[in-house]
């Protein structure tokens, strides 16, 4: 699975309390070769570390560590090294395995706790920014979800749509000696009526932000008919084929993705201006680290790449040099995604911004609630 499958539903049951021990590999990963070839070696190592630390456990049954090591090597075996990422998460219990990819990367650790380790996951999620694409024409409404480097057709909620064949009229043909524009029959302004009503279903449990593409005729019923298109935030004016590539629609909206990522890093320029003007701001790890931790961060704003290993003392972040002893419990790898998950679970909005763009203030700064 990639980030574009976690949904909310799905993660609260990863987050969900199992019986002990539930174990969570994670590692990262390369996408290309040659080295993507000591991958497999180094999860091989992590699955042989999980196997030993559940055989010292003095709390795990020999019927469950065996189960759990059946799934960890069915997991191994199932890992498609063409679609590696940037990390690679295994999750396992005596019923289960699960195989995520992610476009994010993670340290290399072995956890047994009694539920997932998803600070991983919800991170990436948080990062890649999905997205919705509704392609649209009088005949069919497709779907796609997306994030900046992938696009993949979605079949959910009833996507993809085909309206049923018109029937033509001899009468209106023979009475005004034309033949009416597809687009101003009562059917297909039903069709996108309901295609409309589909996709607000969808948004309403995974939303995400809304491009729309299509002919110019096509989206002008769609915005008479429909609700969706005045969350839009924008729009490709092209027809979209039923046999389009999702990575030539890609192509096709990557001028509208970036122009919509100049605005959005604007707005979130802006609203942190705004923080330091009132003095509701907070810049680097330490700072919007002890913010979140209190719930006053509304808005997280961090750099692209940015990832750091830290050591927690007395409520503070101390960087350390990676590769610290993973015996440390005092030691946090990954504690950038760990923020981030703490801030999505507060309620503050977490946006990632590119490289560079936050270098005066640590590479992460927070627009404060109070």
């Amino acid at each position: 699975m990639d980030t574009d499958d976690l949904t909310a539903g799905l993660l609260r049951e990863l987050r969900a309390a199992k019986p002990y021990p539930a174990v969570s590999l994670t590692m990262p990963t390369h996408r290309r070769t040659p080295d993507n070839t000591q991958d497999a070696v180094r999860l091989r190592n992590l699955v042989n570390e999980a196997v030993d630390r559940l055989e010292a456990d003095p709390a795990v049954g020999r019927e469950t560590r065996t189960a759990i090591k059946e799934q960890l090597d069915r997991a191994a075996a199932e890992v498609d090294p063409r679609r590696a990422l940037d990390a690679l998460v295994v999750l396992a219990t005596p019923d289960e395995h699960q195989i995520w990819q992610l476009p994010r990367t993670a340290p290399e650790r072995v956890v047994l706790s009694d539920s997932y380790l998803t600070r991983n996951l919800v991170a990436a999620k948080a990062q890649a920014q999905p997205f919705w694409v509704l392609g649209v024409s009088a005949d069919r409404a497709g779907l796609w979800g997306g994030t900046g480097d992938a696009l993949r057709e979605a079949r959910t909620g009833g996507f993809p749509m085909t309206a049923p064949p018109l029937e033509p009229d001899p009468q209106r043909e023979e009475r005004i000696g034309d033949t009416p524009s597809i687009f101003s029959s009562q059917e297909t302004r039903a069709f996108l009526r309901s295609a409309d009503e589909t996709l607000r279903a969808v948004l309403a449990a995974d939303p995400r932000p809304l491009y729309l593409a299509g002919s110019a005729q096509a989206l002008a019923v769609l915005d008479e008919v429909g609700e969706s298109p005045r969350s839009a935030v924008g729009r490709l004016t092209k027809g979209v084929p039923a046999g389009t590539t999702p990575s030539a629609l890609l192509e096709e909206l990557r001028p509208v993705l970036e122009e919509r990522r100049k605005r959005f890093a604007a707005a979130v320029d802006g609203r942190l201006d705004e923080a330091r003007g009132r003095r509701a701001f907070a810049g680097g790890l330490d700072e919007v680290w002890a913010a979140v931790r209190e719930g006053r961060a509304g808005l997280v704003a961090v750099e692209e790449g940015f990832q750091r290993t830290v050591r927690v003392t007395d409520e503070h972040l101390e960087p350390v040099d990676a590769g610290a002893d993973p015996a440390d419990t005092t030691v946090r790898e990954d504690i950038v995604d760990e923020l981030v998950e703490r801030a999505l679970d507060s309620g503050a909005e977490v946006v990632f911004l590119a490289d560079g763009s936050l270098t005066d203030h640590g590479r992460i700064a927070a627009a404060l609630r109070y």
